[in-house]
């Protein structure tokens, strides 16, 4: 091999390192600001409301009702909010009347899907506290968003959910017959696997379709092997799952699916991938290039953080403080 090649590997092999020791190093999640531990519901009051106290991963379930908690993580989704709302809560009051409540997390829009989200509970007349809509004072990232309403969520099942629809919302149930069999940690995810050779896929473009493959490929050799599809928006946890895995988390961005799957092998948790029913919608906010850049770095630094035992189960160093 010709040694200026050798060279220039060595040298951007040394950069990535040293890149990835700098962030595992500094980067922590960043603390919420006092304004997003309050909700807005639809009482036409205007007043803010306290969420629950924060989960941590010594807490005690406390049934206030609460069957099943939806967060759906929003960042300017007024266009595609309106489809996914009119489907869940159909379903919601049909299957679960008065013992499920939906956190929308909006995660520092612009457009008012804060606003928008109240419009919805008030034209469907839901019960005020029904619809709790928090809204993140900064973009924090999808993962952000999602850790944020789990962790301040009250049901004995919590699933987050994608704003845009994409996935048919009854699928729900086959994922809540898992996690309602056991008492131990559990959780189920929707999966698009088996769709791989149907046409939602194949008539994707194939800049999508090659990225896609590319990202699981890293997924398989940096990470977790045994879930085809760690991406789909749709999971659904145990209470019991989600403080043992959401008050560890430390990644913000699109690739906190893998670090939930993750932290749930670590821990050898129960786990179901659930074929769901999905379908391609407009108005993404991926980056193609951008966000499949920062999902590849994050992802071999976040396996790296826990292989290195920079990441541990510590509630992001929180926990050995409460200890003192």
């Amino acid at each position: 091999m010709n040694p200026i090649y050798v060279g220039i590997s060595v040298i951007v092999l040394g950069f990535v390192a040293v890149y990835s020791i700098v962030v595992l190093l500094s980067h922590k999640p960043r603390l919420p600001y006092t304004s997003e531990f309050k909700y807005k519901t639809n009482d036409e009051t205007g007043v803010r409301y306290d969420l629950p106290p924060r989960i941590d991963s010594t807490s005690e379930f406390k049934d206030s009702g609460i069957d099943l908690s939806i967060v759906i993580p929003c960042y300017n989704e007024t266009k595609r909010l309106g489809k996914m709302l009119d489907e869940a809560i159909k379903y919601l009051e049909e299957n679960h009347k008065n013992k499920y409540e939906i956190l929308i997390i909006d995660d520092g829009s612009t457009d008012g899907t804060d606003e928008f989200a109240i419009e919805k509970a008030r034209e469907y007349k839901l019960t005020p506290h029904i619809m709790r809509v928090v809204h993140l004072a900064e973009n924090r990232g999808k993962g952000g968003g999602v850790t944020h309403g789990l962790l301040h969520s009250r049901g004995k099942y919590s699933l987050f959910a994608d704003a845009d629809g994409a996935t048919k919302f009854s699928d729900i149930s086959k994922l809540v017959e898992f996690v309602a069999s056991t008492n131990e940690p559990a959780l189920a995810i929707g999966s698009r696997a088996h769709m791989v050779n149907t046409d939602a896929v194949i008539k994707r473009s194939v800049i999508r379709n090659f990225l896609m493959y590319g990202l699981h490929t890293l997924v398989f050799v940096f990470g977790i092997r045994d879930v085809k599809d760690t991406q789909c928006g749709f999971k659904i946890f145990n209470f019991e799952a989600v403080k043992r895995i959401y008050p560890h988390m430390h990644t913000e961005r699109w690739i906190f699916d893998v670090e939930v799957l993750l932290l749930a092998e670590i821990q050898k948790m129960k786990l179901k991938e659930q074929a769901v029913n999905w379908h391609e919608v407009d108005g993404s906010k991926v980056d193609l290039a951008r966000d499949s850049i920062a999902m590849a770095i994050d992802l071999v630094v976040t396996r790296l953080a826990y292989l290195l035992g920079v990441y541990k189960l510590d509630e992001c160093g929180k926990l050995s403080k409460k200890v003192q």
